[in-house]
């Protein structure tokens, strides 16, 4: 999330921001992702210039690179909503997002097991192929013939 490129202050003493379309090549998220996680509650409603044109601070890239973790590790978007619901109720909500991440983060871990037994399977499939190669390519040259003149 971070391209090194440098945030735009706003007039004052304001919190440096960012357009969406620097959110959008920081984050990797298209412009239309953007907006509908802000319609669908993913993130609280972003800051506007005199422009009306999107501002986004650093507490909410904090946020969507959280919601990116998230995503990437299997969350649903239901569950990412009810989330963020309970973030924005505040800190009463605390013991029920630790919980929420509690079981994401077991169900994780469950799928990370599963997919490591199925790498050790695919290893072991690829082992044997491999090993068919080399037995067939070792049979090509004792056979008769087969020999190179030299």
């Amino acid at each position: 999330m971070s391209s090194g490129q440098p945030l735009n202050p706003l007039p004052g003493d304001r919190e440096p921001t960012l357009t969406i379309a620097q959110v959008a090549e920081r984050t990797g998220l298209s412009h239309d992702t953007l907006r509908y996680y802000e319609k669908a509650g993913l993130i609280e409603r972003v800051g506007r210039s005199t422009g009306n044109q999107r501002r986004y601070q650093a507490a909410d890239l904090a946020w969507l690179e959280f919601l990116l973790r998230l995503r990437e590790t299997g969350m649903s978007i239901a569950d990412m909503q009810r989330f963020a619901a309970l973030r924005a109720a505040g800190n009463a909500t605390v013991p029920d997002r630790l919980a929420m991440l509690r079981e994401h983060r077991a169900e994780l871990a469950d799928r990370i097991r599963v997919l490591r037994r199925n790498a050790t399977v695919l290893d072991h499939k690829i082992d044997h192929y491999e090993q068919l190669l080399l037995d067939e390519h070792e049979y090509e040259y004792e056979q008769p013939g087969s020999e190179e003149l030299t």
